[in-house]
């Protein structure tokens, strides 16, 4: 999978802006304030989910202008693919591959797909959970694009209950809740399953990769972690819509009472733990930035094994982070497909690089 150029136009800092890169690894090199990250912003929009920076669309679209576009070719599984993302002010973003109008702006993902990995990544093992629900929201949806409409309802549904509960005149009933709480499991048992599977599979590409970062002196494993009453996330989905509509059920009477969302998939967490020690509360500092670098090339091997193609690497400023060892890890894991970096200095790991300077 290679991206060959990008086009900004009114998008973020940038009014015009038309970058091509090289098969193997680009370093976009310039001062802080000259639009590196925006640039990156650009480059994973087009996979079709949304931004990890914005919280709204308007955060895309430069000073003044109506809207912004991103448009981009790229090659895989044998041919080229022309992608452009419009995003209005007001109204909702459309999405054309080749010149065809499509419905869903997921459908992005079946062309390009990538894994970030910034300096807030390296807080993913000490944040909090829904840093790491971020992760897997994120990860799934670039592979399993039904995981990103499942997850709209789901979200959808529970902003209206959110609403509804913190009503004080009138008071909502059980049986809306109720209502809204089976569909809430009906959804949630299918997203569960997309979690679980994606979970397990990188539990083994972590533990590999963690190996290699440690010298083989740490061990690095991983647990989807969900609602009590669920007994086994790979069951049935049926099975899991009883279990889960049992434990909404059992918090109703608390939710009604607190005008809150107690209990749900919105809770759910990756535990991560090093040699058997929890990392979020254990975790040493090189260890953390260890299971974070883990969790980030972890989840481009498990894209690699989906399609038989390396997704688009994209480092935003975060080898200045790491220390030498891990930055040589980096370096070296990067040269499996394409690479995309920013930094404020050229580096000398990738003296064969294609450089741009911002």
């Amino acid at each position: 999978m290679i991206l060959n150029d990008i086009s900004l136009r009114d998008f973020r800092s940038y009014d015009a802006a038309d970058f091509s890169f090289s098969p193997g690894v680009s370093i976009i090199c310039g001062d802080n304030g000259r639009g590196k990250t925006n640039l990156l912003e650009g480059i994973f929009l087009l996979t079709g989910v949304r931004s990890w920076r914005a919280t709204k669309k308007a955060e895309l679209i430069r000073w003044d202008a109506s809207r912004a576009a991103v448009s981009g070719r790229v090659e895989t599984r044998g041919r080229t693919f022309s992608l452009q993302l419009e995003m209005p002010a007001s109204g909702r973003s459309t999405v054309h591959i080749n010149g065809v109008k499509k419905q869903r702006q997921l459908e992005l993902s079946e062309c390009l797909r990538c894994v970030l990995f910034s300096p807030e990544d390296l807080y993913l093992v000490k944040g909090p959970a829904s840093g790491r629900r971020e992760f897997l929201d994120s990860a799934i949806s670039q592979i399993r694009p039904r995981y990103g409409d499942l997850l709209a309802r789901y979200e959808k549904l529970l902003d209206s209950k959110s609403r509804l509960l913190k009503m004080e005149e009138p008071r909502p009933s059980p049986e809306l809740i109720a209502s809204y709480d089976d569909q809430l499991a009906r959804i949630g048992a299918l997203l569960m399953g997309y979690r679980a599977r994606f979970c397990r599979g990188l539990a083994e590409e972590c533990g590999k990769l963690h190996r290699a970062i440690s010298g083989g002196k740490e061990q690095l494993t991983l647990q989807y972690k969900t609602v009590s009453t669920v007994t086994d996330p790979f069951a049935d989905p049926s099975v899991i819509e009883g279990q889960l509509r049992e434990h909404l059920e059992s918090h109703r009477l608390a939710e009604l009472q607190s005008g809150s969302c107690l209990s749900g998939l919105h809770k759910d967490d990756m535990e991560l733990n090093i040699n058997d020690r929890p990392a979020r509360a254990f975790a040493s500092q090189g260890q953390t930035r260890s299971a974070a670098l883990a969790l980030k090339f972890g989840q481009r091997e498990l894209f690699f094994r989906d399609t038989g193609e390396y997704p688009i690497l994209l480092l935003d400023d975060v080898l200045s982070e790491l220390d030498a060892p891990r930055q040589a890890f980096v370096a070296s894991h990067a040269m499996g497909g394409q690479s995309i970096i920013t930094c404020c200095e050229e580096r000398q790991e990738f003296q064969n690089s294609n450089l741009i300077l911002l």
